[in-house]
């Protein structure tokens, strides 16, 4: 009987020298890049846009739900509008220094297993929170929500630009975000409405239980990676990749221009209920929870956005959604009711259009460790929405609406700037 000659690659002295070691990984990394992608019109393409779009739906739901009960905390706990915006700050705050692990984890132990324990881990502080009688208490449970839901926000992204076929990632990288402009939406008009008819308490238990069903929603229909290259944990190793997306050319100016974006964004959200509630408008706060309807024009322009990039290019899409941003805050200065609006409507659009771009840029530069890359131009995201939504409420509180507005209008024209630097780029391929 002959015995059978084993290939250099597949010795065990072969595995265990350095030559064949690296044999193997390019073998491992052929064999993932011969997998199909998942294209547009497949059964899989509809499983991942459902579960992405439910986890990005109850994530924005879980942050931004006590949103437009600032007021309301305020007056319950007897705070000032700034230290009431601490509520959402915070969260936003930790969520940006979880960043900084969760991206790196995912690179090392998967995508799906760190989404799915952070949409439960979240959606159980929400509700343990509805219960907590304490501002500092109160401020702790946000603060642990944020962490958690780091393990949303960055993996979902870098999932879709490794699974998703590279023609469709932009689209569906809209479709993603506009989950997440429903879900602030969402979080937003249900905390708003049950907090004028019951309490903000029962509001939040709603929200928790919603997200939880979410959790197991996503965890039951979102497919395994098939592109997914695990990477080491070390320190010297995250030190490198650190250094290289630093290095990039394009993306410490997308970091960037997440800074700004969402530092605008929050802005206005944070401090427009506080406009509404009093002179001359005294809305309810029921009505001031229905004008997140707002969210639907994100849900909208996200999608449209990352389909007209492959037309027209990144650069002039991101410039024409911040152009967008900048009409409609300005129109907010006027003041008929419905202009507010208009200008609401206006600068959500160009805000959900103008992130879906960004975000989708960050996949396409990033040559190694995407978990990683988003997580920083995520972590700039939220350090954006923490820093910048505290501070408006200084210029709220000295200057009114118009000081607010020119805060706003300051970082959109630095975003602008961003955005022209962006655009004289060569656009990345994939790697």
């Amino acid at each position: 009987m002959t015995t059978p000659v084993r290939s250099a690659a597949t010795t065990p002295l072969a595995q265990n020298s350095p030559d064949g070691a690296n044999t193997l990984a390019k073998t491992r990394r052929s064999a993932l890049n011969k997998l199909p992608f998942i294209e547009r019109g497949s059964s899989q393409f509809t499983r991942v846009t459902l579960a992405l779009f439910s986890a990005g739906l109850a994530t924005f739901a879980l942050l931004y739900c006590v949103q437009p009960i600032l007021p309301v905390l305020s007056q319950d706990f007897g705070i000032s509008p700034a230290e009431s915006s601490l509520s959402l700050s915070v969260s936003t705050g930790l969520l940006a220094i979880g960043l900084m692990f969760t991206g790196p984890l995912s690179d090392a132990v998967g995508r799906k297993p760190v989404m799915v324990v952070a949409l439960l881990l979240a959606a159980l502080c929400t509700l343990i929170c509805s219960f907590m009688t304490s501002w500092h208490s109160i401020l702790l449970m946000r603060a642990l929500i944020g962490l958690s839901l780091s393990g949303v926000a960055a993996v979902g992204m870098t999932y879709l630009s490794e699974e998703i076929h590279p023609s469709f990632v932009a689209f569906s990288m809209g479709l993603y975000i506009s989950g997440n402009s429903i879900g602030g939406m969402s979080g937003r008009l249900v905390t708003g409405v049950l907090t004028d008819f019951f309490s903000w308490r029962i509001a939040l238990a709603v929200i928790g239980l919603f997200a939880l069903a979410a959790a197991f929603m996503f965890w039951r229909i979102l497919p395994a990676s098939k592109h997914f290259r695990a990477s080491s944990l070390r320190p010297h190793t995250l030190l490198i990749n650190f250094r290289l997306h630093w290095h990039d050319k394009g993306l410490p100016l997308l970091f960037a221009e997440g800074f700004l974006l969402m530092g605008s964004f929050i802005t206005l959200f944070n401090y427009i209920g506080y406009r509404l509630l009093g002179d001359p408008y005294h809305l309810s706060q029921a009505a001031v929870g229905l004008l997140s309807v707002v969210y639907l024009t994100g849900s909208y322009s996200s999608p449209k956005a990352g389909s007209m990039t492959t037309r027209f290019g990144r650069g002039p899409v991101l410039l024409a959604s911040i152009l967008i941003m900048m009409i409609g805050i300005l129109i907010t200065v006027l003041a008929p009711l419905t202009a507010i609006f208009i200008g609401m409507m206006l600068f959500t659009a160009g805000f959900f259009a103008a992130h879906s771009v960004a975000s989708s840029w960050i996949g396409r530069r990033a040559r190694r460790a995407k978990g990683q890359a988003s997580s920083l131009y995520l972590f700039c995201y939220y350090v954006g929405s923490s820093l910048a939504g505290t501070l408006g409420g200084v210029f709220w509180h000295r200057f009114g609406w118009n000081g607010v507005v020119i805060f706003i209008s300051v970082m959109l024209l630095l975003a602008l700037w961003v955005a022209h630097h962006l655009k004289k780029l060569p656009e990345a391929t994939r790697v």
